[in-house]
């Protein structure tokens, strides 16, 4: 080699001169050769909580997550220790299930990056596998131990087939192709019974007669002495824990961290030599198996299954859960599954949905304008608001707040009080009532200061007047409405969800 070759050869290997010497007074956080400066100082830009909760968010994450497992599920399984009552008892198994769903999605959306959204097909693929082994539909009735192996097989091959086409699909094409077989599965269930001459799935009557779980050659009945069977709930608490574990080690492994690079950057993982394409059927085959192995719970409990049970909204429902939660935290999704579910039982009765409406429209209020004379005009100005709107009404016409409100208690009198309930209320005044609303709050976006708190008063009292006359009729809707507007405002004060980390953006 010439000397002059030679000599550029050594200077771009030999560090430059100082180098060293900076790096040892910027202290351990200083990039190294070969090291890039903002990932040397990844600490300082990992966004982490202030102040108290800053500080007990760090210490609760000291504690091992199997501790948390522990603790959660002896909670849980004291919970029908304190609660005779089967409603609250079925309202628990339930809530397992979603947390079983959860975590199967998350394993697709949150560690995979896949926007799959026929993953409630899957468990519909579940159920009725149960109910075909074990039913009187087609006179198997194998015994639990051999159905539920078969299931989770049955369903991770099937995410598998599903996966096969989707794996060279990304983004909204994903979704397309996961959509379409979501819409394929409802199709065939429900007109399933005249397929090729045959019945297979019953139609929309779906198949009736499925057989209870059998553990250790012992039926377990649904109820007893009309109470829900709490046995039910501690196998499915068994089943939630062993997934739960399972999930976690496979997180921890090789494959979990080449499922979180696909999620952040499917060219980078693809360019640094991993089989994206094993790695997203991996991924669907895992979400599917457990999805597959909650619908034949589904399927014992119900002693049925239906086509319409396996729907769209469902769907929407699970990814509320996990996104709530945090894609992509274990713990996130089982919190999210808890929070909407229970959620969603609390306000099927008026009461409670009054009471959770005003409590999110206070809390809304004081974090936008805490303590300070804004707030203080906004309370007064909307009180006496109504009072002013419900006494001019009175004089026009006594029938427009001779109304009564939806199971009043403290709360609901004091109301009645204050907002205007007529007697019967005209059919276009819902509708006018409700898409003011929305322009209001549209218009609040575009303004500011003094302007903003003017209109927010008028604004805060139709949106009473919208929920205690057209929206407590409705419960049905009406608890979706206000989940999603208290996840809409959750999601603005912490994007990432509950649980979920708060990841690192350069700009």
């Amino acid at each position: 080699m010439p000397d002059d070759l030679h000599d550029l050869d050594q200077d771009l290997t030999r560090p430059l001169a100082g180098a060293k010497e900076a790096s040892v007074a910027e202290g351990g956080t200083s990039p190294a050769v070969g090291r890039d400066e903002w990932v040397a100082r990844h600490g300082e830009h990992r966004a982490v909580r202030s102040g108290f909760l800053g500080k007990l968010e760090q210490r609760l994450r000291v504690v091992p997550w199997w501790a948390w497992l522990v603790l959660f599920l002896a909670v849980f399984a004291l919970l029908p220790l304190g609660f005779e009552s089967g409603y609250v008892r079925r309202v628990a198994f339930d809530t397992v299930l979603f947390m079983l769903l959860a975590l199967g999605l998350n394993v697709v959306v949150g560690w995979g990056g896949l926007l799959d959204l026929g993953y409630v097909a899957f468990y519909g693929i579940g159920a009725y596998t149960y109910a075909f082994l074990a039913s009187d539909k087609f006179d198997l009735h194998l015994p639990t131990i051999v159905v539920l192996p078969l299931v989770v097989v049955i369903g991770a091959v099937a995410g598998y087939l599903v996966g096969l086409p989707s794996r060279r699909l990304t983004g909204d094409y994903l979704a397309i192709v996961t959509l379409f077989f979501l819409l394929l599965f409802g199709t065939m269930t429900t007109n399933g019974n005249d397929a090729f001459g045959r019945d297979l799935t019953g139609g929309a009557n779906g198949i009736l007669n499925a057989d209870p779980l059998s553990l250790f050659g012992r039926e377990l009945v649904v109820t007893k002495d009309g109470i829900f069977n709490v046995a039910y709930l501690y196998v499915v608490l068994a089943a939630f824990a062993i997934v739960y574990v399972a999930l976690r080690f496979f997180n921890d492994s090789r494959t979990g961290r080449a499922w979180r690079s696909l999620r952040e950057d499917p060219l980078a993982a693809e360019l640094m030599g991993m089989p994206v394409s094993s790695l997203k059927l991996l991924a669907f085959s895992c979400g599917a198996a457990v999805a597959a192995l909650t619908g034949s719970f589904l399927a014992a409990l119900s002693s049925s299954v239906f086509p319409q049970t396996f729907s769209f909204a469902l769907l929407i429902t699970i990814y509320t859960m996990v996104i709530l939660g945090g894609a992509g935290s274990q713990a996130g999704a089982v919190l999210g599954a808890i929070v909407i579910s229970v959620g969603l039982e609390l306000l099927r009765e008026p009461g409670n949905s009054r009471f959770l409406f005003y409590a999110a429209v206070i809390l809304c209020v004081l974090s936008l304008y805490r303590a300070s004379v804004e707030l203080a005009v906004i309370v007064g100005g909307t009180l006496g608001f109504g009072f002013l709107v419900r006494e001019l009404a009175g004089r026009i016409d006594d029938s427009w707040v001779g109304g009564v409100v939806n199971e009043g208690g403290r709360l609901g009198d004091g109301i009645a009080d204050w907002v205007i309930v007529p007697v019967t209320l005209e059919t276009w005044v819902g509708p006018v009532a409700y898409v003011s609303l929305i322009a209001l709050l549209l218009a609040l976006t575009l303004l500011d200061g003094w302007w903003r708190v003017a209109l927010l008063i008028p604004t805060l009292y139709l949106g009473a007047f919208v929920w205690e006359n057209v929206l407590l009729a409705r419960p049905e809707v009406t608890r979706y409405i206000l989940l999603g507007a208290m996840l809409v405002g959750l999601m603005i004060v912490r994007p990432n969800g509950l649980l979920g980390e708060k990841r690192v953006q350069v700009v």
